[in-house]
């Protein structure tokens, strides 16, 4: 499966690539750019991360296991109190607010660190230390048969330069 990369000298030019391969669905997109631009995150029009997914896990697990901490401690070491129930819900509120929010946090932390695809000890196929200066780049994953599909597109949309990347 070759890798296409085209070098661009504006935004918006890549932004329209983007379109374009997006609309024709003929591979992963990778871009680099010197800095955020809203054309090019526009165009890429990514889904919701899938990191809060940890955070609602996290935060459930956290709730739920500060309640039934509380519950089994007062059940183990009664405090007969007169006449109030053991295990009062209301009381361990807080608690129960504290380890959500703490077992939310590690697990987004987690979820970032896993979604995210970190630590990553290998530069991204195709990257270039000029991307970082004042070019963009954009690389394609397609198959075969796309490969002259995706360099037509990229050429007709004012690429510099296009070439095919090794594994």
């Amino acid at each position: 499966m070759p890798t296409l990369l085209g070098v661009f000298d504006n935004p918006d030019d890549v932004a329209e690539v983007i379109t374009r391969l997006r609309a024709r669905e003929l591979g992963a997109l990778e871009t680099f750019s010197p800095a955020p631009f809203d054309q090019i995150d526009e165009a890429l029009d990514e889904k919701p991360s899938k990191v809060r997914v940890y955070t609602l896990v996290g935060g459930i697990i956290g709730v739920c296991l500060a309640y039934l901490m509380q519950i089994w401690m007062s059940y183990d070491w009664p405090i007969v109190f007169s006449g109030k129930p053991y295990a009062s819900i209301p009381a361990y509120t807080i608690i129960g607010f504290e380890l959500m929010v703490l077992f939310a946090g590690v697990l987004t932390l987690i979820g970032f660190l896993i979604v995210g695809g970190l630590p990553q000890f290998s530069t991204l196929k195709g990257y270039s230390a000029r991307f970082s200066a004042e070019e963009f780049g954009i690389t394609v994953d397609c198959s075969e048969r796309d490969a002259s599909e995706v360099e037509a597109v990229l050429r007709a949309n004012s690429a510099k330069e296009v070439s095919v990347v090794d594994a």
